[in-house]
């Protein structure tokens, strides 16, 4: 099942991305769905078998604009 995390900023999107990858984490940058409510436009997105690992990732540096996750349901996204 996909997974989203959502940032207010573009930037720190592209970080956590990158500490997703660099974790071994195969991520990309998505565009955020208009279900998010919030956001830069981009959010990660990975499988949600890492949800731990980028649970970790996101407590080990705080990323001051992480809204929140989302998850797949269907044709649309929901907030977890």
């Amino acid at each position: 099942m996909t997974i989203l995390a959502v940032f207010r900023s573009r930037a720190q999107t592209i970080d956590f991305v990158s500490a997703l990858r660099s974790a071994g984490v195969p991520a990309s940058a998505v565009s955020t769905p208009p279900e998010a409510g919030v956001g830069c436009g981009v959010s990660a997105k990975f499988d949600e078998r890492f949800r731990d690992r980028a649970l970790f990732l996101l407590r080990k540096k705080p990323y001051s604009s992480y809204v929140g996750m989302m998850r797949r349901v269907g044709n649309g996204y929901a907030r977890i």
